[in-house]
């Protein structure tokens, strides 16, 4: 299911980024990756400091509360009209889809609404406001694609990592059968449920190996996590990456800019 149609602007000068915590904690150079793609074509990235938590940890558990408490944390340190791009389609769902209901009725609705609408996917942005062009220096590879829930139903961009992937001439691309399914991860819903999770993931990472890949690529960390973990632990023979960094590596830190 794809989320709601968008109208792409023209590029900006500036984005500000919104890194995520797990960006943060455990898969650092996929945010930097990010932030170079976006230099590469000409934009100033702003990083905002005191940036934390979007909140969806404790929106998905049921906690509103305390989830409006860690989300309004956030709302003022975007105060430019510059887009804000996130790279993971988990937390850019929840500022851009939940943001309104969160604070509606609520003296910060407006401010809310006003940063979710200026929030992108990273991948998206890249695609179809940077229109950035790809050149693969990279030798040949086969990788499977994983797109995940929020991303595929929240953001709508589930189109957007394969058409990424496409223009590396040297890389191809694997289709999973279980392309439209969930990980198992679903942020609390994995510590909740682990049964159901251990479940989900087995499957998935069934369904990539037997592509005959031995690499996916994802756009969320999430997943990353999840899947990249469970193969591991189950000695299954495929590893994973976050696209961006993998866009990164295959072209080389230079090229592929945009008109």
């Amino acid at each position: 299911m794809a989320g709601p149609t968008r109208i792409y602007p023209s590029k900006p000068a500036k984005v500000y980024l919104f890194g995520t915590c797990l960006v943060d904690l455990l898969y650092p150079e996929a945010g930097l990756a990010g932030i170079q793609l976006l230099e590469r074509e000409g934009i100033e990235v702003l990083f905002p400091q005191a940036q934390t938590c979007c909140g969806q940890p404790a929106y998905t558990s049921g906690y509103h509360d305390e989830a409006r408490a860690v989300a309004a944390a956030q709302l003022d340190l975007f105060p430019e009209d510059w887009p804000i791009v996130v790279p993971s389609g988990s937390c850019g769902g929840m500022m851009r889809t939940h943001y309104p209901a969160l604070f509606k009725d609520t003296p910060l609705q407006a401010r809310a609404n006003d940063v979710a609408e200026r929030v992108w996917e990273l991948t998206d942005f890249l695609l179809n406001v940077c229109r950035i062009q790809l050149y693969d220096l990279g030798e040949p590879a086969t990788v499977a694609m994983h797109t995940s829930c929020s991303a595929r139903r929240e953001m709508g961009v589930a189109a957007v990592g394969p058409a990424l992937l496409g223009q590396l001439k040297n890389v191809t691309v694997k289709e999973q059968a279980r392309a439209e399914e969930c990980c198992g991860f679903g942020g609390t819903f994995a510590v909740r449920h682990p049964e159901i999770s251990g479940a989900m993931v087995n499957e998935k990472v069934a369904a990539l190996v037997d592509t005959g890949a031995r690499q996916f690529v994802t756009t969320d960390c999430g997943c990353l996590m999840n899947i990249a973990g469970h193969a591991e632990k189950s000695l299954q023979p495929l590893s994973g990456q976050h696209i961006l960094s993998f866009l990164w590596e295959r072209t080389g830190g230079k090229g592929g800019t945009s008109a």
